[in-house]
């Protein structure tokens, strides 16, 4: 289950993040899951809470959001949603030059604190 790990290391970045910021506890935290990121959402949110425990996080909202699975086409030079992960080729001009655009990480947009 690499969600825990995930939130491991996401945890450790909001603590040093607070810390940085005088931040007496983090209310909220607004993560973006990459369309190839192969993350179970609703894993993520049971390990963000678990890891979350006895941190300057503990007890905050967790807001999810999924990228859209987008490329590049080389081949008509458009930007394309992709509705599977597994598509070999561009939907607008069954090109095959397609570069990944979109991300396959966790990425935090957001954090919410209060201040000491």
């Amino acid at each position: 289950m690499h969600e825990l790990t995930l939130c491991q290391r996401t945890v450790e970045i909001i603590e040093q993040q607070a810390q940085r910021l005088g931040a007496r506890r983090v209310t909220g935290v607004w993560l973006e899951i990459g369309a190839f990121s192969c993350v179970e959402q609703s894993a993520l949110a049971f390990c963000f809470e678990l890891v979350c425990r006895d941190t300057c996080a503990q007890g905050c909202a967790l807001h999810l959001a999924q990228q859209a699975a987008e490329c590049w086409c080389h081949d008509c030079e458009q930007h394309v949603h992709l509705l599977t992960q597994r598509v070999r080729r561009c939907p607008q001009c069954n090109g095959v030059n397609l570069r990944i655009v979109a991300d396959d990480g966790v990425q935090i947009k957001r954090l919410e604190i209060e201040q000491e």
